[in-house]
């Protein structure tokens, strides 16, 4: 059985989970932002800000992750499969940390809406 058209399966299948997670949470954010801000509940609007400081953590994250030296044992048939769980174990690890030791970041945003749209 050749593994090679697994690889690129399981990297297309990384993509795409990515790329949807991300594209939910871009695409709620146009949503509140086109139906306008003041339209918005407290708890819509809040809920946007947590997501956004989540994904800026997440951000975080990975370039920090990219200053750690790959090991010379790893090997390229089991690096996709690492990398897809790594971008999901990040992203967790990213949504739990703000949840549970906030920047701030999320409670400022919101403030600042609130004072902008006046809701």
């Amino acid at each position: 059985m050749d593994i090679s058209s697994l690889n690129s399966m399981n990297a297309m299948y990384s993509d795409y989970i990515t790329n949807t997670a991300t594209s939910q949470k871009t695409e709620r954010m146009t949503q509140l932002a086109e139906n306008g801000y003041a339209n918005a509940t407290d708890d819509e609007l809040m809920e946007v800000c947590k997501e956004f400081e989540a994904y800026f953590v997440e951000q975080v994250f990975k370039q920090m992750q990219k200053t750690v030296p790959e090991s010379e044992y790893s090997s390229s048939s089991t690096s996709s499969l690492v990398d897809y769980f790594k971008d999901n174990m990040i992203q967790e690890l990213a949504a739990q940390s703000t949840e549970q030791n906030s920047l701030g970041l999320a409670q400022m945003m919101y403030e600042q809406m609130k004072r902008n749209y006046e809701l």
